[in-house]
């Protein structure tokens, strides 16, 4: 399930390619298996332990172009271990909702991007996030859960004031709108409630099937509904 369009980020074989906040990997695999050069970045050793299994399983499997290469690296956003310009593309999917510092952080996003380099920021948007908020605490007042709802301008001059050029923007995940909704209104940990049960089960058998009906469905409620917002920005040569 990506949020990002490669196509438009244009990662192929040798691009140097960071995953900022990777978690369990997803886009981290779709980098690897276009022969990216890939990082892995994220604060949870163990997510990321994880995804480094997955790339030694996806080499087994000859899931990797030739040139192809996944490493991890452990550390905070804030202050990225790597020289400026170090990234052909930067990636930065449903973080900077979680950071206090986001000004410092998109700073630190924009250092580590080589000129020419595309960066890809992606948070939840603020209708559907919002009706989140409303409907229940739980789902972002804990340890380490969302401390802001951006609306898409504001990300957008952000990100713009480090000196990057804005180039598109489109929406995601417009089927997993409702999904939180119903996980909020019922109670975010309760997993086994029918609603959220069978909506559920309908996500998973959409994201196995990919059948054409809610294919297109999605893209044409992504304006709409979308639960994700993805901004594409380039870095001037």
């Amino acid at each position: 399930m990506l949020t990002v369009d490669f196509d438009r980020l244009r990662v192929g074989r040798g691009t140097r390619f960071i995953d900022v906040g990777a978690g369990a990997g997803r886009h981290s695999y779709e980098a690897l298996r276009r022969g990216a050069h890939v990082t892995a970045f994220d604060m949870d050793e163990v997510e990321l332990k994880g995804v480094e299994d997955m790339f030694g399983a996806m080499a087994l499997e000859g899931e990797v172009p030739p040139g192809g290469s996944g490493e991890i690296k452990v550390g905070t956003i804030l202050d990225m271990p790597y020289e400026d310009g170090s990234f052909d593309v930067v990636l930065a999917s449903e973080i900077l909702e979680h950071v206090p510092e986001d000004v410092q952080a998109i700073s630190e996003l924009e250092r580590i991007l080589a000129p020419g380099g595309i960066l890809a920021v992606t948070v939840p948007r603020w209708m559907p996030e919002a009706v989140c908020w409303a409907l229940s605490d739980e789902y972002h007042a804990n340890e380490g859960g969302h401390i802001r709802i951006y609306k898409a301008d504001e990300l957008r001059g952000k990100v713009e004031a480090t000196g990057l050029t804005f180039t598109h923007q489109h929406h995601a995940h417009a089927l997993h709108a409702p999904y939180w909704w119903i996980k909020c209104a019922v109670g975010v940990e309760r997993d086994q409630h029918p609603l959220v049960r069978g909506y559920h089960q309908l996500l998973v058998w959409d994201m196995m099937k990919a059948p054409r009906t809610t294919r297109w469905a999605e893209k044409a409620l992504n304006p709409v509904l979308g639960k994700s917002v993805a901004l594409y920005f380039q870095k001037p040569f």
